[in-house]
């Protein structure tokens, strides 16, 4: 009697913790309680053959193991002993791709029933599922009589699918016996690159995880014998001098000594994978190739700080531990080589807000790559961070987390947005979305902020678009006595200050209770202008007179918005792209108006933002944008970012609700009128 995939880690998971109940396990592996007792039926069933003692369950849900059973296991682990098991889907998968990418022999159907014991059937489903693996990679499985079955693809992809089947495969006991069957290297050859890769280790002053000390002279045994074999990769982008400048460089060339016939294009792709294995120990990092790795993750951090309200404690050690993920998640990332949907996030719901804060926060490191950062790399930062906050005491889960729901376009919601997190700064805000887009949010909340009315079971905050100082004042004191039953002229300095002396040496008092009389009092006065806003361009500076269009009429609103939009592409500013963009994405998302027939059209930077502009068309006869509103005023925005054109979007929305500068506005006969108009909302 053979036991399947689910029963087997089943046992093994009780061999290891043997303390676990029946809803520990049910929640673990997904199951239900009748799932759960037909493995453990199979399970007892299987030990009977094996005359081990069975397994028995208490009526509070926990299980009795004999310490024989768990010893038999573990003495079976050791040796890796995998006769006994059956092979899942998904092993299956992964064996036929290593015999494919292993082949010293035509393939058929005949070796795939063979090496997995199934039926012919069993391997062309398979053979399927295989295929639908390797779509991503735009890697196919192709079968002629001449040469049998072979992956057909660039050389590259091919690569890409070797190294993370081999990693794949790894995980599973019995791999090494396994893949020395499957693909006819000898143990001499994985023995001598073990010792090649330890010596690797010491040259480079680092130690390679586990995993990658396993998988590598596997790795290493089929890529020379794929080269051997004629199967070489196509010269490929790369920087050259980035990769030939590294101790990696060296340890390729110590491995190949003696193999002059290997091309330098696979000197690179070995060293590029020395590059992107992952280490826990590394003696330096300070390598000069990457040298501003480690101010992006500076950046990245701080970043993380603010959106999450967390001060991060030993901040040395923490960007220690994340450039050793991060510097071959580089080059991972670079040279795609990171794994395409590989990671599953079912985890806890605290990990999956603690990512999607990572997300906002990987900006840095994306713009030093060039090239976005997937989640399989982000995952692994998210668990290093998650580690650091549970070491701290910390929780993203215990914080207040807020979302702002505008329905008023892209530019309008990150203007809100940056508003409420610079009013708010003890929250912790998750994200800008239109009305359509919260409706199907996942992530927990506490608090909407939205200039609309909008169902939620949550805490909501009607805002304006535009948040004036004494709507600033007016709402904090609203959400900190809503949060906290409080407002800030209900807190007693003296009070606070009685209890900073029971607690700790205070050695200037007078400046203590200064200081906090202006922070507990702070929303009594002005709320500060955000310098970094302030520095931006003002409205008169991006709208300039030749930027300026008047115009009778438009036919309809598409050749409005071209009219409006032609001096920024006249200039430079944007292409033609982004004007069909603007055309779209007002179709499929209404959101571009303003008061007083007032419209501010704009898309996404990547569809043809050359440069940060604005341009402005008046109409003397309002155009129809949809059946419910009329324009007369177009105000074209091309940004290039979250936040160089926040100033001059301010002020433009200050003007949509002045009516009697509208009014100057629909009245003004040349471009140098409306510029002097612009011209006094300068602050």
């Amino acid at each position: 009697m053979q036991l399947d995939q689910r029963s087997s880690e089943l046992l093994n998971e009780l061999a290891v913790n043997p303390g676990l109940k029946s809803k520990d396990l049910e929640t673990k592996y997904n199951l239900n309680r009748r799932q759960l007792k037909y493995s453990f039926d199979k399970i007892n069933g299987w030990l009977k053959t094996k005359n081990l003692p069975r397994i028995e369950r208490t009526k509070q849900g926990l299980f009795l193991i004999d310490p024989v059973v768990s010893s038999t296991l573990f003495e079976s682990e050791a040796g890796n002993h995998y006769e006994d098991s059956i092979l899942s889907e998904k092993e299956r998968e992964d064996i036929l791709l290593l015999l494919l990418l292993g082949k010293t022999e035509d393939l058929s159907l005949i070796h795939f029933t063979s090496a997995l014991d199934v039926s012919k059937n069993t391997v062309l489903n398979d053979l399927k599922k295989v295929q639908e693996r390797l779509e991503p990679y735009d890697v196919s499985v192709a079968y002629s009589r001449r040469s049998g079955y072979e992956l057909d693809g660039k050389e590259f992809a091919v690569r890409q699918v070797l190294l993370h089947t081999v990693a794949r495969l790894m995980e599973h006991a019995g791999a090494g016996t396994r893949f020395l069957e499957m693909t006819d290297i000898r143990e001499k050859e994985v023995t001598f690159f073990q010792h090649v890769i330890q010596d690797i280790e010491h040259s480079l002053q680092l130690k390679f995880t586990d995993e990658k000390m396993e998988s590598m002279p596997y790795v290493l045994s089929l890529l020379l014998r794929r080269v051997n074999q004629g199967y070489c990769i196509d010269p490929f982008y790369i920087h050259y001098e980035e990769v030939m400048d590294t101790k990696e460089w060296k340890a390729t060339e110590k491995i190949l000594e003696g193999r002059t016939d290997v091309p330098v294009e696979e000197r690179l792709f070995i060293t590029l994978h020395l590059l992107t294995a992952n280490v826990y120990w590394a003696d330096d990092l300070t390598e000069d190739a990457i040298p501003d790795l480690l101010e992006a993750l500076e950046e990245m951090v701080r970043l993380f700080e603010t959106y999450s309200c967390i001060h991060l404690h030993h901040k040395e050690q923490l960007l220690h531990r994340l450039m050793l993920h991060a510097k071959p998640a580089y080059y991972r990332v670079k040279y795609k080589l990171t794994e395409i949907n590989e990671w599953e996030l079912g985890l806890s719901e605290e990990f999956q807000e603690l990512h999607h804060l990572v997300k906002q926060s990987i900006g840095p490191l994306e713009s030093l790559i060039g090239d976005p950062v997937p989640d399989s790399e982000t995952t692994y930062i998210t668990m290093l961070i998650g580690g650091w906050l549970t070491r701290q005491g910390e929780s993203i889960h215990d914080k207040t987390k807020a979302l702002v729901v505008c329905p008023h376009g892209v530019s309008v919601s990150r203007l809100l947005f940056g508003e409420l997190r610079d009013l708010f700064p003890e929250l912790v805000f998750l994200d800008a979305l239109s009305v359509r887009d919260f409706r199907e949010y996942e992530l927990d909340y506490d608090i909407v902020f939205s200039p609309v009315f909008v169902k939620t079971n949550a805490t909501l905050f009607l805002v304006g678009k535009v948040l004036e100082s004494d709507e600033k004042k007016r709402l904090r004191r609203q959400v900190m006595s809503e949060l906290h039953g409080y407002t800030p002229e209900h807190l007693n300095v003296e009070t606070m200050m009685d209890i900073v002396r029971r607690h700790a040496s205070v050695t200037d008092e007078d400046t203590l209770q200064q200081e906090l009389e202006k922070y507990v009092h702070r929303d009594a006065g002005a709320v500060a202008a955000d310098p970094a806003v302030q520095r931006k361009p003002q409205l008169y500076e991006m709208v300039t007179t030749d930027r300026i269009r008047i115009q009778r009429e438009a036919p309809n609103w598409t050749e409005a918005l071209q009219a409006a939009a032609r001096p920024l592409v006249e200039d430079g500013s944007i292409t033609e792209d982004y004007v069909n963009a603007m055309l779209a994405e007002g179709q499929e998302d209404p959101y571009f108006m303003l008061g007083n027939q007032t419209a501010i059209p704009h898309a996404s930077p990547e569809y043809g933002v050359q440069q940060v502009g604005m341009s402005l068309l008046k109409l003397d006869q309002c155009v129809a944008f949809d059946e419910s509103h009329d324009v007369q005023f177009i105000f074209v925005i091309a940004a290039m970012d979250k936040h160089d054109h926040l100033q001059a979007l301010r002020q433009i929305m200050k003007l949509s609700q002045t009516p009697k500068d509208i009014e100057k506005v629909r009245n003004a006969e040349s471009s140098g009128e409306i510029q002097t108009i612009l011209q006094q909302y300068a602050f």
